[in-house]
């Protein structure tokens, strides 16, 4: 399998950084729901505070990879037959999850950079991942407006991806069962 994309598949990095990605999009958002609604005195709730953010910093660092290698790899195209208001669709929604797997953990690092704590992340516990400093000049009520704000944001943008990733694989199945071209079987690796 080629490194980089071809005409008719993609490479073996695209399909390492979609697949891990979406791993990882997938279990931060399961554990970001689970956490979220979980009291406060729970005693496991820091550790999976800790490990969504982990997991959120490295789904931004993976991200970032991403769209420069997309960038200097253009993707296959999509079947020539294929109607082209489905092919909008789905060349919107794609450039979608590329803002969505940017936006949430540069949201989710805003937001805790702003916390009135100031504390770094533990990533992974293996060392501090530092805060952004532009919340560093403000009181302890900005910090905490602050930080209420990107935290909407941040959950808003983590319910888009909820409506998002499923649309997204349900766009994969209908051109494996439906269609049954091969735009599931390029980013499998099997094309």
């Amino acid at each position: 399998m080629p490194i980089g994309n071809t005409a008719t598949r993609y490479g073996s990095v695209a399909i390492f950084l979609h697949w891990t990605i979406a791993l990882l999009v997938v279990a931060n958002i399961c554990l970001g729901l689970y956490f979220h609604d979980l009291p406060g005195s729970d005693p496991s709730k820091f550790v999976l505070a800790q490990t969504h953010k982990s997991i959120g910093l490295s789904v931004l660092v993976l991200s970032a990879l991403r769209v420069l290698w997309r960038l200097v790899n253009p993707v296959p195209p999509l079947p020539a037959d294929m109607n082209p208001g489905l092919k909008l669709l789905a060349r919107t929604s794609q450039f979608l999850l590329y803002v969505l797997i940017l936006a949430i953990p540069l949201s989710g690092w805003i937001m805790v950079s702003a916390s009135r704590l100031g504390l770094p992340t533990p990533y992974f516990f293996l060392f501090d991942w530092p805060n952004l400093p532009f919340f560093d000049g403000l009181d302890a009520a900005g910090r905490t407006a602050a930080h209420e704000q990107w935290q909407d944001i941040h959950e808003y943008l983590a319910w888009s991806a909820i409506v998002l990733v499923p649309l997204h694989v349900a766009g994969a199945l209908y051109h494996h069962f439906i269609r049954r071209d091969d735009v599931l079987k390029q980013m499998l690796g099997t094309a």
